[in-house]
């Protein structure tokens, strides 16, 4: 993809155009995720040959089939998550770590699990390079849930999942929520689940989308007759 670029837009000022046009439009109100957005500079955490691409509303390939999502879909998930600096959180799925960050930064610890050991070094090196200390990467398939650190007060997972396995809502702390891309081509669901009692739970539909599938995402029945 070609995208044209003017020389005389500094980053200060895409990101600022990023903010009102494509993430303001789209509900995200919430000044701790805005003032995040500005602060943590995404052109940082984007491979090279994308950089100047960073800020626009596409989804950009990291490698390995995988992808960052629209900036407005991860504005959308922060705001619905609404993170305390208290919370343990689960990412599923490190990518270039920006997500990581941006979690790392509203939250009290990150355990980011990342089954692609390219991709676990591309966050790794763009974590240090930030300073970004309250983040536990980890390198497994964590597709059918990552009990290692339970329970969990935020749990994210960055790829799509035909299924959600229960193990990810069983492992949520009281009042916890677990954010989710549910389903398969064409339409998948941007799902909010909240853990209002011991095994009950409300479901929100946050936003529609597709994106590429966690590895070993674990799969609907399928019928036969």
């Amino acid at each position: 993809m070609n995208i044209e670029t003017n020389p005389e837009l500094t980053p200060e000022k895409t990101r600022y155009n990023m903010v009102v046009q494509q993430i303001r439009p789209w509900y995200v109100f919430n000044d701790d995720v805005l003032d995040l957005l500005y602060e943590v500079h995404r052109e940082e955490f984007v491979p090279a040959a994308y950089r100047h691409a960073a800020m626009v509303d596409m989804k950009i390939p990291l490698g390995q089939g995988q992808v960052m999502l629209e900036p407005k879909m991860e504005a959308r998930i922060l705001q619905a998550l609404q993170i305390k600096k208290t919370d343990k959180i689960l990412e599923v799925g490190s990518g270039s770590g920006y997500m990581t960050a941006l979690l790392a930064k509203l939250g009290a610890h990150v355990y980011s699990v990342e089954i692609l050991p390219e991709l676990k070094n591309m966050a790794e090196t763009n974590l240090n390079a930030h300073n970004i200390d309250n983040v536990t990467l980890e390198q497994g398939d964590a597709a059918l849930g990552w009990p290692n650190h339970e329970p969990y007060d935020v749990i994210v997972i960055t790829g799509s999942t035909p299924v959600l396995p229960d193990s990810f809502k069983n492992s949520l702390n009281a009042g916890g929520r677990l954010f989710a891309i549910i389903g398969e081509d064409p339409v998948m669901h941007g799902q909010l689940f909240t853990c209002v009692a011991p095994g009950e739970f409300t479901v929100d539909e946050i936003f529609e989308t597709s994106i590429p599938p966690l590895n070993n995402a674990a799969q609907a029945e399928k019928f036969r007759f």
